[in-house]
């Protein structure tokens, strides 16, 4: 097998680092990442500039198909982050770039605390190490977390949140500055969907000039002037699994054969079966078959799952793999850098194919009718700056547009 995976200590299954997000139509504890429905707001005094409503081909607004709550405590704990993916419905910019766009709202809500410098005649005894945090127990609210993964850090954290918090977010009682969570167990694992990706990860970046934010952005749209919206649905999530392949063993009274070779049209015929089959997507669909209910795959730093690797897209984030050490990375600069800040973008998640048959439920007949031509995309995949590039001052909320990669529908 060439997935990535940690043991599990389970003889038939092995864990992933990978978060995988699950459509619910009942509210579990995360109530802001969600599927379809209108978007909420980090600040409902800050909504997205008009212009992040529409669509690039026809300049229409779009719908929403992700919001997720972003936060990444272990990466920028001073940030509030959410996370969007909208999408045009219209047939006629099916397939067309700019018909998907991806954006990140992001605000500083603390500031942090300045490191004490080390006495040199009597440096201090180094404080034993805290315990991790687990990584399930810091995003979507999973309530399955039993695997002890040591993986990337994830947003979606869902400790106090400082002063200034989202509207839309159930009200925190306390303005104080977040306080540390004590070690996981049995009782506090089911958080909110953020909570589920505070695990140990790669070393945060440190911060960088931000961009000035424009005073007057467009408004966004009235809900009046957008489609009918796709159905909301929450999220739940819980880390990967995948089954372990079984040997089959032969018993000892069966005598197997060699196949007789069918001469030389025999191996042309195979060799032209196997080059009409997309390796990549084989092992995509292989490895969504695994959890074929899942709608979303997080894994902050990590590397997408593709679909292909002869589109632009694919041939763009092919992954370099080590199999020595079973890390896969996406080559450096195969994301476009950051527009705003010049730093390098990393992958955070990607949509699955299961998507589209949730948000499209009982979708026939509503809103643009004809012209409301259903989703064709096989994955989008979403790159963020790597620094969370935001405004410096407290409370101000920053839109940044981020990369948003599309791998379409392979043509019948």
């Amino acid at each position: 097998m060439d997935y990535d995976s940690d043991s599990s200590g389970d003889e038939d299954f092995d864990d992933t680092g990978v978060l995988l997000g699950y459509a619910a139509e009942e509210l579990i504890e995360d109530t802001i990442s969600h599927l379809g429905g209108w978007p909420k707001w980090l600040d409902d005094a800050s909504p997205a500039p008009g212009d992040f409503a529409n669509c690039k081909v026809c300049n229409s607004p779009m719908l929403l198909l992700l919001e997720l709550h972003g936060d990444l405590p272990d990466h920028f704990p001073t940030d509030e982050r959410r996370l969007y993916v909208f999408g045009c419905p219209r047939k006629p910019c099916n397939r067309k770039p700019g018909s998907i766009r991806a954006f990140r709202a992001s605000r500083k809500v603390t500031v942090g605390a300045p490191k004490a410098e080390p006495k040199e005649e009597a440096p201090q005894p180094s404080a034993p190490e805290p315990p991790k945090q687990d990584l399930g127990a810091s995003l979507f609210g999973a309530t399955n977390l039993t695997s002890n993964i040591s993986a990337n850090t994830n947003p979606f954290s869902s400790g106090p949140t400082p002063a200034g918090s989202n509207p839309f977010a159930t009200p925190a009682p306390s303005t104080q500055a977040p306080v540390a969570k004590p070690e996981p167990s049995a009782n506090n694992l089911a958080e909110s969907f953020a909570d589920k990706v505070r695990v140990s990860s790669p070393p945060p970046v440190a911060a960088s000039k931000q961009t000035p934010e424009s005073s007057t952005p467009a408004p966004w749209p009235a809900q009046s002037e957008f489609p009918t919206p796709y159905k909301n649905f929450y999220l739940d999530a819980e880390y990967e699994t995948i089954s372990r392949p079984s040997t089959p063993t032969v018993p000892d009274n069966v005598q197997m054969e060699p196949m007789e070779e069918e001469g030389a049209g025999g191996a042309e015929l195979k060799d032209t079966f196997e080059s009409e089959l997309d390796k990549a997507f084989m092992k995509f669909s292989t490895r969504l078959s695994h959890n074929p209910e899942q709608v979303l795959r997080y894994e902050f730093r990590g590397a997408p799952l593709l679909y292909s690797t002869v589109d632009a897209i694919g041939s763009r984030l092919h992954v370099n793999t080590d199999p020595g050490t079973k890390v896969s990375t996406i080559g450096a600069g195969s994301i476009p850098s950051c527009e705003y800040c010049g730093s390098h973008r990393v992958f955070e998640f990607q949509l699955v194919p299961h998507a589209i048959s949730m948000l499209e439920e009982g979708r026939a007949g509503v809103g643009l009718g004809k012209d409301d031509a259903g989703m064709e995309w096989g994955t989008i995949i979403m790159g963020v700056c790597s620094k969370d590039c935001a405004p410096q001052e407290l409370g101000v909320t920053g839109w940044r547009e981020e990369w948003a990669g599309v791998q379409w529908e392979e043509m019948k």
